[in-house]
């Protein structure tokens, strides 16, 4: 039995932060996972950053509030969901993650939570587990379950690595070129084909 185990944000929706700093006008708020592989570091950076300007979870919240899942996301998770079982693994946060998971057709979703004050300041993060990712999908192996993978960014490379078959999807240039032996598709179209193909 297979796994499909997806990333979500710049897979099937906006990258949060990224609309998140063009709405506040916050540029450096864009450095995202694609950006920086070391992923304490980058929550850090994100953190210092939003109490310099005073920011904190509800201000994201109205933000996200306002996201739609990218076009085409909603149809391609169906398609894969009739086909099996479908888990997003993500880095981002259930207070992120909740209302875009009500637009996606609420999928199962495995992520992390905010640490927040009781004025909504972002304190600090709690990770489910380290590294998220490769540690979920080595689990589902060790439960006898075969797993295919897509993401966009560095933390996606140990669980496309470590599944059967795995693709970079709608990934930068930089990234592509660091490990061009992982596939790299553009389209849904063209995901849903190879996940298809691999799991025949």
């Amino acid at each position: 039995m297979f796994v499909t185990c997806l990333d979500l944000e710049g897979v099937l929706v906006p990258e949060i932060w990224i609309e998140f700093a063009e709405a506040a006008g916050i540029p450096e708020l864009k450095r995202t996972t694609r950006d920086e592989p070391d992923y304490d570091k980058l929550m850090k950076y994100r953190i210092a950053i939003l109490e310099e300007h005073g920011l904190g979870l509800p201000q994201i919240q109205e933000v996200i509030a306002t996201l739609e899942p990218m076009p085409g996301a909603k149809e391609f998770l169906d398609a894969l969901r009739d086909k099996g079982q479908v888990i997003i693994i993500s880095d981002t946060f259930s207070q992120f993650a909740a209302p875009l998971m009500k637009k996606l057709g609420y999928p199962t979703i495995f992520c992390n939570e905010l640490i927040v004050d009781e004025s909504g300041k972002i304190v600090d993060y709690k990770m489910r587990c380290e590294p998220s990712k490769l540690t979920t999908v080595k689990a589902l192996h060790s439960a006898g379950l075969d797993t295919v993978a897509a993401g966009d960014s560095y933390n996606d490379l140990g669980m496309i690595r470590a599944s059967k078959a795995g693709f970079l999807f709608k990934s930068n240039d930089a990234i592509k070129a660091e490990n061009p032996d992982i596939p790299a598709l553009e389209t849904y179209d063209e995901l849903l084909a190879a996940f298809a193909e691999a799991t025949a």
